[in-house]
C-alpha cells in the first residue's frame, strides 16, 4: 500500500464510520481500479482508486451538503485540488438535500466513469445479495437488466443519473451495465479482504 493511499484510507475513516459507507468507498476505489486499467490508464490506476475512496467523503456526517462540505474537509487534509474537483464532480446535476444543485462538471473520462459507476455499484451490490450466492461473480447481464428495470428494486439507487452517466462516457447503458457488473466480479475478493483490514 503507498502512502498516498494510506493516508487516503486515513481520511476516510476520520470521516466515515459505518461499515456500510465503509464498504460503498471501497467497492468505488477498485472499480474505478479496474475501469483504469481497462480503459488504458494503467498509470493512473492508484490515482482513480483514490478518487473512488474520498469520493463521499462528507456524505455521513453532511448528508443535506454532499459534495458541498467535501471541497472543506479535503483541502484541511492537504487534498490536491484535482482530487477535490473529481470528487465534487460526481454530483454534477444533482439537487442535495440543502437545495444547491451540484455544477462541478466531470471534464475527465476518470470523472465520468465515477459519476457513471458511484450509483451503479449501489444497485449491483443489491442485487447481488438477493442472490444465494450473495455475489457478483454468477450474476449474468440479463438478471441484472431485470432488477435495473424494476423500478420499486433499490429505488434509491438513480436511474436518471446512471443512464446521465453512460451518456456523458458516450456509452450505450448496456455497455456501462455490463462492464460496471464485470469489474465488481472482478473485484469481489478485493473488496472483501480490503473491509476485512478497516
Amino acid at each position: 500500500m503507498s502512502r498516498a493511499r494510506d493516508n487516503a484510507l486515513t481520511i476516510l475513516k476520520k470521516y466515515n464510520k459505518d461499515p456500510f459507507h465503509l464498504r460503498h468507498a471501497l467497492t468505488v476505489e477498485a472499480v474505478m481500479k479496474w475501469y483504469a486499467r481497462e480503459l488504458g490508464y494503467s498509470d493512473e490506476e492508484e490515482y482513480w482508486g483514490i478518487v473512488g475512496l474520498l469520493h463521499d467523503i462528507d456524505f455521513e456526517l453532511y448528508p443535506r451538503e454532499h459534495c458541498l462540505k467535501a471541497p472543506e474537509i479535503l483541502r484541511a487534509e492537504g487534498v490536491g485540488e484535482d482530487i477535490i474537483h473529481a470528487v465534487c464532480s460526481h454530483g454534477y446535476g444533482i439537487t442535495v438535500g440543502c437545495g444547491t444543485t451540484i455544477d462541478v462538471y466531470p471534464d475527465r473520462e476518470m470523472e465520468k466513469v465515477l459519476f457513471a459507476a458511484d450509483e451503479l455499484t449501489g444497485l449491483i451490490w443489491a442485487a447481488a445479495l438477493m442472490r444465494p450466492s450473495k455475489s457478483t461473480k454468477d450474476m449474468d447481464l440479463k438478471s441484472l437488466k431485470k432488477k435495473y428495470k424494476s423500478k420499486a428494486f433499490a429505488a434509491g439507487c438513480s436511474r436518471e443519473v446512471i443512464e446521465r452517466g453512460a451518456e456523458q462516457l458516450g456509452w450505450d447503458l448496456e455497455k456501462l451495465l455490463e462492464m460496471t457488473l464485470r469489474a465488481m466480479a472482478a473485484c469481489e475478493d478485493e473488496i472483501a479482504a480490503a473491509q476485512n483490514e478497516i
